[in-house]
């Protein structure tokens, strides 16, 4: 491999000027020590010579800056193309010795006076700091990746051209608190070294004002009054002392207080109802999680004048609600938001792998979460940039934040002991109080565990509770996501009893282990296979071949090499005995999407099932949410954002007001997640057999349904003469006869029976598989597509309409449709209403996606299925009328 130069105009980063700015570093240029050999002094003074340096973004880790500066000439997602990444070549290991990230910024004139500050918001694993020829600070104060660190530079910068140099130090997540990956994917090659959340240069006068908050403590359960609680620190930098005023505004309100500051010393500055009687605040607006009500967001502006001058400002951004938790009587946690008890349904967070900062893609994950009926996520490590809370504030995406699992974070609580030294202290401390200070305003933020698999030992949990108290933290403190406690904490409430492999859909209705009950902090049955096409994108015909054929087979894109789930054969076992023997690899990814569907469907409807139940489910956070990179593990969706069975199994379930069917009981029940009452529903059952005759039907109608309950509906008999593959077909509508929820099942008279006795930690085996492989049987048939697509600028709205006529002989099962654009590319990201459908004779159903159009053109819809050949339909395009012409008419 060649370090080739990637040619790229570099520009100094203009500071904005005047007291109470801050400018973020906009890019760097980075080369590895290894040939950049000078030291910091000279590397970090103008007229240095960085010919052959890297140019990368400001936020860029050096492997994700080498992947921009196309170093790599192959893919790296692609097969096992990152080993030979990870593999040292002739040129050496790029990533065992330090790299220089250097930049210039340029200060305006106006800038004398003020002071310059250089703020470092977390570095992997650590960095000496130099500007303009001085070392401002060793790798030993600037370590972590999460402790923001600031430093006063003014003696050392001048208007017009100033230099930042980063001598970054190699990280290792087993021997220092920065980042790891453990078993979902395998290990970045740099350890994602670099300043992955950034670098501002702050400009302020002699007074300083930091980490604005405001604490809400709304009236239960009437929320008529919220009263406010606002702090910020002010800090003099100056050698002299200062009177500084301080003056804000919030919700309405004026804030002003006046404050005596001897040299370098740092208060805190308070206001409450008891100083400003306005921060009692009556009928406020109140904050939500999506499905609840809206969510409203307030601000904080707050400036210090000092001799009449601004010297800084200030601002937070802040929602008004009430977050609760207590143990249920079986011993679980259960959050309340606003007083009301809250089903927690969430999955587990990934970034990029290499870190990439993508707004645009962020905001297309969160646009998923949403449309998978979601309210939560849950961030184990990988704790993400302020855009990714202001997005759940946003849309009423809770998020549990906390430390990882494993690595360095964890070694203390594993050894029974503290491995970790006066350094690691420090670091695992400030890490704490810049998380702390990052999260506490945001009303997404629902609660912090301070461990994972593991609590930490009583040395540290103290620490970490000590520290967030200290921070006014506002949110439950969790000990752990598995079932441990700490003197400070006490039980965590949680449960961490698996599976994170195969188990069939009805496991999830079982009183034992991970069953739905209690809070499942990480959970799954597995595998999620993306479909064919992303299949095919990740992996190498060989990788391809073995997926369907050799189940035994490791996968390089399921886990990492040591772990139990970089085989699938779990999974590749209960794929062929339920829905027969692949026949080749698109009949694998046809049935895996089956599989997929119906087990995470299964997991999230259990959960409800019993969310008002005297052993109540009271959370589930699906193992994963997403990928760092392309994956046949642990996802909703995958990482080319092409929503497939997972992701279509957990929005039926997790939908608003939604019909079920219970594998236990064989009940059907309707579960209402909103705080809505429903009045005069409808609903129509029918069990049908393999050839579309019904068997049984029930209609029932004037159901009323409460906010946030669930009710059982009725209780389908024992039926003799089913075909042994058979269909639950479930209808709801409203009392006017609009479509509310429809849900389909495939089902056996042959039951999957577990082996509870030889469970372990990821799965509990399976002695008799159900036998849907009649399936296969099913003849051809299509479905009627009419579809238009309505656009209106860079936004489009499809609608697909499929039919399938009444003279049809066969259902048309689990119908996929898809958008092409015009150059024949899927339209990703997208939104569904509803998708993977299954239809009989006579039935007709509406779909309705949205997508951003990147250029002109008529779409195409391709339409595939279970037993339906693909066919494409080109869209009929509206277009929304031009304005001016609208109002000529």
């Amino acid at each position: 491999m060649s370090l080739a130069h990637a040619d790229a105009t570099y520009t100094s980063t203009q500071i904005h000027s005047g007291a109470g700015a801050t400018t973020a570093i906009t890019h760097w240029q980075i080369q590895s020590t290894d040939k950049a050999q000078q030291g910091g002094a000279e590397i970090s003074t103008a007229g240095f010579s960085t010919d052959g340096w890297y140019p990368v973004s400001s936020r860029a880790t050096v492997m994700a800056g080498l992947l921009d500066n196309g170093v790599y000439k192959d893919d790296v997602f692609y097969s096992d193309n990152l080993q030979a990444v990870q593999v040292p070549d002739a040129s050496g290991n790029l990533f065992v010795n330090p790299w220089w990230y250097r930049t210039e910024f340029t200060l305006a004139e106006g800038a004398r006076g003020l002071h310059t500050l250089l703020r470092t918001n977390g570095m992997i694993a650590s960095a000496d700091v130099w500007v303009n020829g001085h070392l401002v600070a060793d790798h030993a104060n600037v370590a972590g990746a999460y402790p923001v660190h600031e430093f006063d530079v003014t003696q050392w910068v001048h208007a017009g051209s100033n230099i930042v140099a980063l001598r970054v130090h190699p990280g290792d997540p087993r021997r220092s608190l920065s980042m790891g990956w453990v078993d979902w994917n395998p290990t970045p090659p740099d350890n994602n070294m670099g300043p992955w959340r950034g670098v501002d240069i702050v400009q302020t006068g002699p007074v300083q004002l930091r980490f604005p908050q405001v604490t809400p403590t709304l009236s239960l359960p009437d929320l008529a009054h919220a009263a406010l609680t606002v702090k910020v620190e002010a800090r003099n930098l100056d050698a002299v002392a200062h009177e500084a005023t301080i003056t804000g505004e919030v919700a309405g309100v004026s804030l002003r207080q006046t404050i005596h500051l001897a040299p370098g010393q740092t208060q805190i500055v308070s206001f409450s109802p008891k100083t400003d009687p306005g921060l009692d605040l009556s009928h406020p607006k109140i904050w939500w999680p999506i499905g609840m009500g809206a969510h409203p967001l307030y601000s904080l502006q707050m400036s210090a004048a000092v001799d009449g001058a601004t010297s800084d400002k200030a601002s937070a951004t802040f929602g008004i609600r009430s977050v609760s938790s207590k143990l249920t009587k079986q011993g679980y946690r259960q959050f309340f938001v606003n007083g009301k008890p809250i089903l927690i349904r969430g999955g587990g967070w990934a970034p990029d792998m290499f870190l990439r900062d993508d707004p645009k893609r962020m905001e297309a994950e969160f646009s998923y979460v949403r449309n998978l009926g979601l309210n939560t996520i849950r961030s184990e490590g990988k704790l993400e940039n302020e855009r990714f809370y202001e997005l759940a504030d946003r849309d009423g995406i809770m998020i549990l934040a906390g430390w990882e699992c494993c690595d360095k974070w964890e070694s203390a609580a594993k050894t029974g002991g503290s491995p970790w030294d006066a350094a690691d202290d420090k670091v695992a401390e400030d890490s704490m109080v810049s998380e702390a200070r990052l999260l506490r305003n945001h009303p997404s933020v629902i609660g912090f565990l301070i461990g994972s698999d593991n609590a930490p030992p009583p040395a540290i949990a103290k620490m970490y509770v000590d520290t967030l108290h200290a921070e006014d933290w506002p949110t439950p403190i969790v000990a752990a996501a598995s079932d441990q406690g700490t003197a400070e904490t006490g039980p965590s409430g949680m449960k961490m009893a698996g599976p994170y492999a195969w188990i069939p859909p009805a496991y999830w209705y079982a009183d034992k282990l991970g069953g739905a009950f209690g809070f499942d902090s990480e959970v799954s049955a597995g595998a999620d296979i993306p479909r064919l096409e992303d299949v095919i994108r990740m992996l190498s015909p060989q990788e391809q071949e073995a997926l369907w054929k050799y189940p035994q087979a490791r996968q390089y894109h399921a886990s990492a090499a040591w772990s139990p789930f970089a085989r699938i054969e779990d999974f590749d076992t209960a794929l062929a005995a339920r829905y027969g023997a692949p026949k080749n690899l698109a009949d694998y990814v046809a049935k895996a999407q089956l599989e997929n569907y119906d087990n995470v469907r299964a997991q999230f409807e259990a959960f409800n099932a019993h969310m008002d139940a005297a052993k109540p489910s009271t959370g589930v956070i699906y193992w994963m949410l997403n990928n760092a990179w392309p994956s046949l593990h642990w996802h909703l969706y995958d990482y080319f954002l092409n929503p497939a069975g997972a992701y279509f199994g957990a929005k039926k379930a997790n939908e608003p007001v939604h019909i079920q069917f219970a594998y236990d009981t064989r009940e059907i029940m309707l579960v209402n997640q909103t705080l809505t009452s429903e009045h005069g529903l409808q609903v129509s059952i029918r069990v049908r057999n393999l050839d579309g005759s019904v068997a049984y039907q029930q209609r029932l109608q004037h159901i009323d349904l409460d906010g946030n309950r669930t009710t059982q509906l009725a209780t389908l008999p024992a039926l003799t003469g089913l075909s042994r593959t058979y269909f639950i077909e479930l209808e709801l509508t409203s009392a006017d006869s609009k479509p509310v929820s429809r849900n389909v099942y495939w089902l056996s008279t042959q039951a999957d029976q577990l082996d509870w006795a030889h469970s372990n930690w990821y799965l509990t085996p399976v002695t008799q598989y159900a036998d849907l492989t009649a399936l296969q049987s099913l003849p051809a048939t299509a479905s009627e597509v009419r579809a238009t697509v309505l656009q209106e600028g860079a936004e489009n709205m499809v609608t697909v309409t499929l039919t399938v006529p009444a003279s049809s002989k066969a259902m048309a099962l689990f119908q996929h449709v898809s958008v092409k654009r015009a150059d024949g590319k899927l339209a990703l990201p997208i939104v569904w209403s509803d998708n993977d459908v299954t239809l009989w004779p006579g039935e007709s159903i509406t779909l309705v996606a949205h997508y951003a159009e990147e250029g002109m053109g008529t779409p195409v819809i391709e339409v595939s299925g279970w037993n339906v050949p693909t066919r494409s339909v080109p869209a009929t395009v509206e277009r929304q009328p031009d304005a001016s012409q609208t109002a000529k008419h």
